[in-house]
């Protein structure tokens, strides 16, 4: 059984993980910001053309964030963040292209290489980045 956030997105989808030995269940006000997110991401979807989005990391715990090496500040812990491919729209520099160059309101937007991170944090910065080969990020995208 699932429990949908919006139309297209579920908690459990925005909570997974393939850590089984780490509790990941939300509580109750990440709950309400995965709302939101999930309301922000059927925009994005909108965007693409109403295609796919496959959430490969959403709400993360203090503990599942270090296992996986996420920032001690990551928007993942509030339940800000999602990373996701929209693999029937294009590979993630066409996605953040697409996203950077719509109206959409966002924080961050980070071309990871093999997946889009999109991050709703109450700042929303518009802070478009892209991950450089050796570590550590670069303001915008390659031209």
């Amino acid at each position: 059984m699932t429990t949908p956030l919006s139309a297209h997105f579920a908690l459990e989808e925005l909570a997974c993980t393939q850590h089984r030995e780490i509790d990941n269940r939300p509580p109750p006000d990440v709950v309400a910001v995965l709302r939101s997110t999930s309301a922000r991401l059927e925009e994005v979807r909108r965007l693409l053309g109403d295609r796919v989005i496959s959430v490969s990391s959403g709400y993360r715990c203090p503990q599942l964030n270090r296992a996986v090496g996420g920032a001690r500040a990551s928007a993942h812990l509030t339940g800000h963040a999602v990373d996701f491919n929209c693999y029937s729209f294009g590979d993630p520099q066409a996605v953040c292209r697409a996203i950077a160059g719509s109206d959409l309101a966002f924080d961050q937007l980070i071309e990871e290489g093999t997946w889009t991170h999109v991050s709703f944090d109450p700042r929303m910065r518009r802070q478009v980045l892209t991950r450089r080969a050796g570590g550590g990020y670069e303001l915008g995208l390659p031209s």
